[in-house]
C-alpha cells in the first residue's frame, strides 16, 4: 500500500493556490529583499556587458580571437541574463496563470 490517499486527492479535486503576499509575516521583507537583488543582478548583468564588450574590442582590435571570442560570449551571456532578470515577474506569471488553469 504505497500511496493510499492518492484516490482520495484524484477524487476531492485539486486544493486552490491563490498567491496572498500578506498570508505569512515578512513578506513585505521578502519582497524588499527580492526587489534588491534584482536591481543588484541588473547592474551585474550591465557591468559585464560593458567589460564583454571592451574585451570584444581589444581582442579584435589586436587580433587575439580567444580574447574576442570571450568577450563576445560575456556580452552574450550578460545580455540574455538581463532578459532573464527584467523578464523573471511576466514569465512566473504567465506559468502561475499556465497552471491554474488545469
Amino acid at each position: 500500500m504505497p500511496f493510499p490517499l492518492v484516490p482520495f486527492f484524484v477524487a476531492a479535486g485539486v486544493p486552490p493556490l491563490d498567491p496572498d503576499p500578506t498570508g505569512l509575516p515578512g513578506s513585505s521583507v521578502l519582497e524588499t529583499l527580492a526587489n534588491g537583488v534584482d536591481f543588484w543582478a541588473l547592474i551585474a548583468a550591465m557591468v559585464g556587458v560593458v567589460v564583454g564588450a571592451i574585451l570584444w574590442a581589444f581582442g579584435h582590435y589586436s587580433q587575439n580571437y580567444q580574447q574576442a571570442y570571450n568577450g563576445r560570449r560575456g556580452v552574450m551571456v550578460s545580455a540574455l541574463a538581463a532578459v532573464l532578470i527584467g523578464g523573471a515577474q511576466p514569465i512566473i506569471s504567465f506559468f502561475l496563470n499556465l497552471g491554474g488553469r488545469f
